[in-house]
């Protein structure tokens, strides 16, 4: 049994990061999906795939998968640059500079 552990991206449809800061330990398929012929949908055999389990730090996810022997493997987040200019500053009191279109 193998899982990745990782900290989900933030969603494309808001600018939000409230579900980005937990960790989640997320089984990976250990047999390949079949495609069921009357309906034609994915299916797969295990039920494993289904579980997400969140934690609250890295180590937390890290412990409970050598507890129970589940080999994991880590993927590290790719941090978001930080800009510091935004559209509000264009009409900012504090503005430097002549605003013109």
């Amino acid at each position: 049994m193998t899982a990745k552990i990782y900290q989900p991206a933030k969603t494309a449809m808001s600018s939000g990061v409230a579900k980005t800061q937990t960790w989640l330990l997320e089984f990976l398929p250990e047999k390949p999906r079949v495609k069921d012929p009357l309906t034609g949908w994915n299916g797969a055999a295990e039920t494993q795939t289904q579980v997400r389990l969140r934690f609250e730090t890295l180590d937390a996810a890290k412990e409970y998968a050598r507890q129970h022997g589940i080999a994991a493997r880590v993927v590290t987040p790719t941090k978001r640059k930080m800009y510091k200019k935004s559209y509000s500053n264009n009409f900012s009191y504090t503005r430097v500079g002549q605003w013109t279109h």
